[in-house]
């Protein structure tokens, strides 16, 4: 079961992401939030229900075409930073740690050489820990989010040459 406080961060991460839907299901219980009509009014909305459709299927009448996919254009200076290296982007939305804990040393730092598949961070999304691996054989060049820094979907969390 999920706390309140965990549901309103939800329901803030789908309305600052614009996000479609979020559907979320854990132990018997079920939560969707959809995000269109928080897109259209500002504010979001979330159900939940166990084991039983949160949101009611909106009318064909109702439902608005989804809006054409946005490419992100790179900031110019990551874009710039980047030329040449593979850079490995976030896989969810959530808090970037170079550590298993405060007390541990980072898991990789700018020069060391990494291998596919070993990891690079952690991204903590409701507070699960999502280790993240490399997905390139190369040396490590740059990490772009501070520790304990927010990051989004897509945002690019390291630089790796793979060359």
């Amino acid at each position: 079961m999920l706390t309140f406080e965990q549901i309103k961060e939800l329901i803030e991460i789908v309305a600052k992401n614009r996000l479609l839907r979020l559907e979320i299901e854990r132990s018997g219980f079920t939560l969707r939030i959809d995000g269109r009509d928080a897109a259209a009014a500002g504010e979001s909305r979330a159900a939940a229900a166990p084991q039983a459709p949160a949101v009611p299927a909106p009318s064909p009448q109702a439902v608005a075409p989804p809006a054409p996919p946005t490419t992100a254009e790179p900031e110019p200076e990551v874009a710039a930073a980047t030329e040449g290296l593979h850079v490995l982007h976030s896989p969810i939305v959530g808090t970037f740690y170079t550590a298993s804990s405060p007390e541990s040393d980072p898991y990789v730092q700018p020069g060391d050489r990494v291998k596919k598949g070993q990891v690079l961070c952690i991204v903590e999304a409701m507070k699960l820990m999502n280790e993240i691996e490399s997905d390139a054989d190369g040396v490590l060049r740059e990490i772009y989010p501070k520790n304990a820094q927010p990051v989004e979907f897509g945002e690019p969390l390291f630089a790796i040459e793979t060359a």
